[in-house]
């Protein structure tokens, strides 16, 4: 790729003028900020040709099996046996490049975090994957591939219907109105077979084959972190003053007509700070738990190695804080002292059931037809609580370690304090809580498992962004449009947790990651022009496909322009013939598209 030493771009921050980069003339299409699982399935459902539908709804689904095969697929007619080739116009390719501060591959960070904690299994059931062309893709892969062993079912999850004798039964009211909502199934015993959970490997063995698919290898991915994004006219770039975007990196300055922000809640993980702890820089003898490198601590290992008593505090209500807990007892520690601030809450996923099962399209429904951002918010903190722990991991890890006083669990407490102190010739924690607890020992170590607090309008990078095209922001989440944009004038999308106020409680999790990168490549078709879109373009609007894509007309007079496009290539004896049929890949297309359903909505260790 060419590149100058000097920026040509109209405005950069003093910042970026003080140390020289290269400038990249060439211009992307699109430029994809994080290599998680959010940036693979943008990446991936741009590359896509025929991505499965994400909506149960039959217009939808019918919109899309139009829009995606309505010009490609073969119709034979059952009396003559005479075929029609189809018209297969090709997808145009976007030029796309990845950035990634951790790294020049797919999962950096997700593989180390999940390296550290030592997770075997994902919190997140077989439907969550990014892969865009089916819906049971990774469970295809499983058992393609011999790992369906691998696979561990989430109990007491997929339940059989509950007659209306026994939602009675269970409590009282009318069951018709909800009252008595213990009393329903959330998922249909239909379903089991997508509640089971995948292992790390397979899950990242189905994410490799994603990339050799789509070819997504092969230096797309740069380690280079972002430090700043302008969006204006760019002198000797820009053609006919059109706008793009200034990318600015610790290495480069790129061009793109289209930025896409898959960083997860983005801000840097901080450990909430005590009135005895320093107040700046680090702090010793403890850390966040996604600042992990290793576990336990070299601190703690060199103690345990000496065969000196050790304690450790553990504060966090989440999954991560109960996998650490088990991690520093299994490394030989006298203790584990795991504080919550609240009741400890058992859930399958960071969601509630009913945001997973068969009644999430009425909750998805009810959030999207909110009134406010604010009432958006309050649903998603209602739908998301606060940490919680699995029941199976409660109940074969948690529970053990009680049993052996290896563990003491201690809810509704809070530390008031922490104040390093030497004793017994080493450097240990005092710690004040509340309620005081008696009998607390000095700590060697204390793990925050604390979650990352989201505010985007704190985030370096967008500080140019938040001055030339200022949005509200509600709950520390971007006020975006409905396609995920910025604004409807600036072709800046975002996914993962800070779509959150658009996408619904899925959008930190995998889920919501293929559910936004939906929504993002259909937002793109329509503002980005790469090489052969104009091709495609005008096969699509013969259809009758793009008024309906914008939202005028309907499914019917798509239906109808497909026919009067058939008809003028059909000779007099096709037209008389009534018995025109889809080929074998019609066929299988529909079938294909007939079982998909909105899927996608939370999990603990998505967010890493």
């Amino acid at each position: 790729m060419p590149t100058k030493p000097s920026p040509t771009a109209d405005s950069l921050s003093l910042q970026d003028t003080t140390q020289p980069r290269l400038v990249e003339d060439e211009v992307l299409d699109v430029l994809i900020v994080g290599s998680g699982p959010c940036g693979l399935a943008i990446s991936a459902r741009l590359c896509e040709r025929a991505p499965a539908a994400t909506h149960t709804d039959e217009e939808h689904r019918r919109w899309r099996w139009l829009k995606q095969y309505g010009s490609k697929v073969a119709l034979k007619q059952t009396k003559s046996g005479k075929e029609k080739p189809s018209k297969n116009t090709p997808r145009a390719d976007y030029k796309m490049m990845v950035i990634d501060a951790e790294g020049d591959t797919w999962l950096n960070r997700w593989k180390r975090l999940f390296s550290a904690y030592a997770i075997k299994h994902l919190r997140s059931p077989m439907l969550w994957h990014v892969d865009p062309l089916d819906r049971d893709a990774m469970l295809g892969h499983a058992y393609r591939t011999g790992m369906d062993k691998d696979l561990v079912e989430i109990k007491n999850c997929v339940g059989a219907e509950v007659s209306k004798h026994q939602k009675k039964k269970k409590g009282t009211g009318d069951w018709r109105y909800g009252s008595n909502k213990s009393g329903r199934a959330a998922i249909n015993l239909r379903d089991q077979n997508d509640y089971y959970t995948p292992s790390q490997k397979l899950f990242c063995e189905h994410c490799d084959d994603v990339v050799d698919r789509y070819n997504l290898g092969g230096g797309l991915i740069r380690q280079e972190r972002l430090e700043d994004i302008d969006y204006s006219v760019v002198r000797d770039v820009s053609v006919d003053d059109e706008k793009l975007f200034t990318v600015t990196t610790n290495k480069t300055i790129k061009y793109a007509k289209a930025v896409v922000m898959a960083v997860g809640p983005a801000t840097k993980a901080s450990i909430p700070r005590t009135p005895s702890m320093p107040q700046e820089g680090p702090v010793p003898q403890a850390t966040h738990t996604f600042d992990i490198s290793q576990v336990p601590s070299p601190i703690i290992k060199e103690r345990v190695e000496a065969g000196r008593n050790s304690n450790v505090l553990v504060i966090g209500g989440g999954l991560t804080s109960a996998q650490i807990a088990d991690l520093v007892i299994r490394s030989g520690v006298t203790k584990v002292w795991h504080l919550l601030r609240g009741k400890l809450v058992l859930k399958h996923f960071d969601v509630t059931l009913e945001w997973m099962g068969k009644y999430k399209n009425t909750m998805q429904t009810e959030f999207w037809t909110s009134d406010t951002d604010e009432e958006r918010l309050e649903m998603l903190q209602k739908a998301r609580g606060g940490g919680s722990i699995t029941p199976r991991f409660y109940k074969e890890v948690v529970k053990k370690n009680i049993a052996s006083k290896k563990l003491c669990f201690m809810e509704c407490t809070k530390l008031t304090d922490a104040k390093l102190q030497e004793a017994d010739g080493l450097a240990k924690w005092v710690c004040q809580t509340e309620p005081a607890l008696s009998g607390l020992p000095a700590m060697d170590y204390i793990y925050f498992a604390t979650g990352i607090q989201t505010d985007f309008a704190a985030l370096p990078y967008f500080q140019t962004m938040c001055e030339k095209y200022p949005i509200q922001g509600v709950g520390g989440f971007p006020c975006l449009t409905e396609e995920l944009m910025w604004r409807k004038d600036v072709p800046l999308f975002v996914s993962g947790k800070l779509a959150a106020l658009r996408i619904g409680p899925s959008a930190p999790n995998i889920g919501g990651a293929r559910f936004a990168a939906d929504w993002i490549a259909l937002a793109l078709d329509n503002l980005i022009e790469p090489a052969g879109g104009e091709e495609r373009r005008e096969a699509n609007a013969r259809l009758g496909l793009q008024d309906y894509a914008a939202g005028e007309g309907n499914m019917y007079s798509a239906l109808g322009h497909l026919g009067d496009e058939d008809g003028e290539d059909m000779d007099e004896e096709e037209t008389e013939d009534s018995g025109t049929t889809y080929g074998s890949e019609a066929a299988e297309v529909s079938d294909e598209t007939a079982g998909t359903d909105v899927s996608d909505a939370g999990v603990d260790e998505d967010q890493k």
